[in-house]
């Protein structure tokens, strides 16, 4: 059931189309030029990494991996929960942006008053895998991996009482079978693929599945906690990145998947300079604030048009 790979993007996933000239224009609701969708990601470290399981290595968090108990890295993570959700939550609403909450297993299961308040507050939860110390990975066997998907989405489904529409992996983690398991497993949409600008149709033999790419250069760990950019730097590139992709999208609409971690974004010292960043976005005219199932339907529902020009 894999696909099989080549080079370059030669594989089977997903047909060939660059965002040039001649792919077909997309039109946001109201001809919108950016869609905005914010993802919270909430994903729980185990103590211990499970017997059989794969965890990163570079891991984000606390100083780098230390001896059990890794007491650093495991309280900085979940900070997140306890503190810097609901600091970033309070300051999205100030905007009017509901996000959407990338949620895995052991957080949802054992964080049921997190649950109860995204859900209150109109949050859209989709799946994130069983933990961050479990990454799909291709050393997975294609039953096990299928047998954690069918878990992660009926646990998931049981502790927040809906079926979750879409996927983001633990740490984007994927085997070459994942996006049609998950198809399978009646999954919408997926985040793990981060090399668009626009959602797309990922090949499925069941289901219908689309990606919903993350802009992976603005997901703040890649920015903050890997390359070390300052945080001045980084509501820079927020608003340099949201300004070519509102200039680009007055001809070809545009997508804008800003992937945030409480434990790191909701610091205290932090979250101005991500309230000036998305005060600067959705002031402008054209912008539609959006959750993943919002934008997916959207998308199935109003097919790019063949561009003309």
């Amino acid at each position: 059931m894999p696909v099989e790979f080549y080079h370059g993007m030669d594989h089977q996933h997903y047909d060939w189309n660059p965002l040039n000239g001649d792919r077909d224009v997309l039109r946001w609701p109201d001809n919108a030029r950016v869609a905005l969708c914010v993802l919270l990601t909430l994903d729980h470290m185990e103590w211990r990494v499970p017997e059989g399981a794969f965890q990163s290595a570079s891991l984000a968090g606390g100083y780098g991996p230390s001896p059990f108990p890794d007491v650093t890295r495991w309280s900085h993570r979940e900070y997140g929960h306890r503190v810097g959700v609901y600091r970033l939550l309070d300051t999205l609403a100030k905007f009017g942006i509901t996000p959407t909450v990338a949620m895995d297993v052991l957080t949802a299961e054992n964080y049921p008053f997190l649950v109860r308040h995204l859900k209150g507050l109109g949050c859209e939860i989709i799946a994130h895998g069983i933990s961050v110390s479990q990454q799909i990975t291709e050393n997975m066997p294609e039953q096990e991996e299928r047998e954690y998907i069918q878990s992660s989405m009926e646990r998931m489904t049981e502790a927040i009482g809906t079926t979750p529409a879409g996927w983001l992996g633990p740490e984007y983690g994927e085997s070459s079978r994942t996006p049609q398991l998950l198809a399978q497993a009646g999954v919408s949409y997926i985040c793990d693929w981060t090399n668009d600008e626009q959602p797309y149709p990922i090949k499925a033999p069941q289901g219908q599945l689309t990606a919903l790419p993350i802009n992976l250069p603005l997901d703040d760990v890649n920015a903050l906690f890997d390359r070390h950019i300052p945080i001045g730097r980084y509501e820079l590139m927020l608003k340099e990145g949201f300004d070519a992709l509102y200039q680009e999208g007055a001809k070809n609409a545009r997508l804008l998947v800003l992937n945030l971690h409480p434990w790191l974004m909701g610091q205290p010292f932090r979250v101005r300079y991500l309230a000036r960043a998305l005060d600067y976005m959705t002031r402008r005219e054209g912008v539609w604030t959006a959750n993943g199932s919002e934008i997916v339907d959207w998308y199935r529902s109003n097919p790019p048009e063949a561009n003309k020009t």
